[in-house]
């Protein structure tokens, strides 16, 4: 019996065979980066910052170029305020009114010492909560970690509605608590007033940006904690020396966005102020601002108010991230 025929093996020509150190081919170029990949990167870039810009454009930056126009007139009535008014050019008095204006420097001072007493109370609170939750001994980390941030999660104006509550003589139980340990404390008062106000942001704030430090603290290489425990370094230590140090950027940034809030401050004390008469409604940059403007009608004051404001803010952020370049760098 014959043996079946075979069919012999075909093997690869030269021809067909992938060249081994020839140019890659387009699936290859894509894959490691190509023109092509890069234009889909350029492209899925803009698709996501595009709509950023234009909302910064649309609620940020034409309005600081509407204000500036308003800043350069002023309305004058003529005929006794009974023919009408006018708007006219006025150049940079509406800048230099502003800049004489002995309650709108004074309101920059009392932000000054708004900062002195916020700043440190806010941030040092934060950042030691922070250390507790991340510390070996904490238990129940989540539980805390909301609890914290819950303030943060009630609306500025309903957190100063519910202190002003609790603020109040003979409504509050805090007032009636001091009152019967014999402590006499007027929130309301004229030296008392502050710390008021100080205690609304502070409640507020102080969990949101525990979380930010505790995020930072997480991203601590474990093997860092693990051999400063080996060379016998306690946990107080350890905190102040190696876990703070290694933060240092998110304090900065956490300082920089606090320096720049507390210059817009607003709303507590705008509401602290309906009990306390003797703050004023032009104790804040911003409230001064508002009264011009809704009350005394004087938009371009209002305005160039804004603009001073925006640029003593723009100084403020030069300069604390200048202080924090240099902390990070020693």
């Amino acid at each position: 019996m014959a043996a079946p025929l075979t069919r012999p093996a075909k093997t690869p020509s030269p021809e067909a065979a992938p060249p081994s150190g020839g140019p890659a081919g387009p699936a290859s170029r894509r894959a490691t980066g190509g023109p092509g990949a890069r234009r889909g990167q350029r492209r899925a870039v803009a698709l996501f910052t595009v709509p950023f810009f234009a909302l910064f454009t649309a609620v940020t930056v034409l309005p600081m170029f509407y204000a500036a126009w308003m800043s350069l007139f002023r309305e004058e009535s003529s005929g006794l305020g009974f023919g009408g008014t006018e708007r006219v050019f006025a150049g940079f008095g509406n800048f230099t009114e502003a800049l004489g204006n002995e309650a709108f420097l004074r309101s920059f001072g009392h932000i000054a010492f708004y900062c002195v007493l916020y700043i440190p109370a806010m941030v040092g609170g934060a950042l030691i909560l922070a250390l507790l939750v991340d510390s070996a001994v904490a238990r129940a980390r989540r539980f805390f970690q909301i609890a914290y941030f819950l303030p943060h999660a009630v609306p500025g104006l309903i957190a100063s509605l519910i202190w002003l509550y609790l603020y109040t003589p003979g409504l509050s139980p805090v007032t009636d608590v001091l009152d019967a340990l014999g402590a006499n404390w007027n929130f309301f008062g004229q030296d008392e007033a502050i710390y008021s106000v100080v205690n609304i942001s502070a409640w507020q704030w102080t969990g949101y940006n525990m979380i930010i430090f505790y995020a930072g603290l997480q991203a601590v290489p474990r093997e860092v904690l693990e051999a400063a425990t080996v060379d016998g370094s306690g946990a107080l230590r350890t905190a102040l020396q190696v876990k703070v140090p290694m933060i240092r950027p998110t304090v900065v940034l956490t300082l920089l966005f606090t320096c720049v809030g507390a210059v817009q401050l607003f709303d507590a004390p705008k509401l602290v102020q309906l009990r306390a008469n003797t703050m004023g409604e032009d104790w804040s940059p911003t409230m001064f601002i508002y009264t011009a403007a809704f009350k005394g009608h004087d938009y371009g004051l209002a305005a160039a108010s804004s603009l001073i404001l925006a640029l003593v803010a723009g100084l403020l952020s030069f300069v604390v991230t200048k202080l924090g370049n240099r902390w990070k760098a020693s």
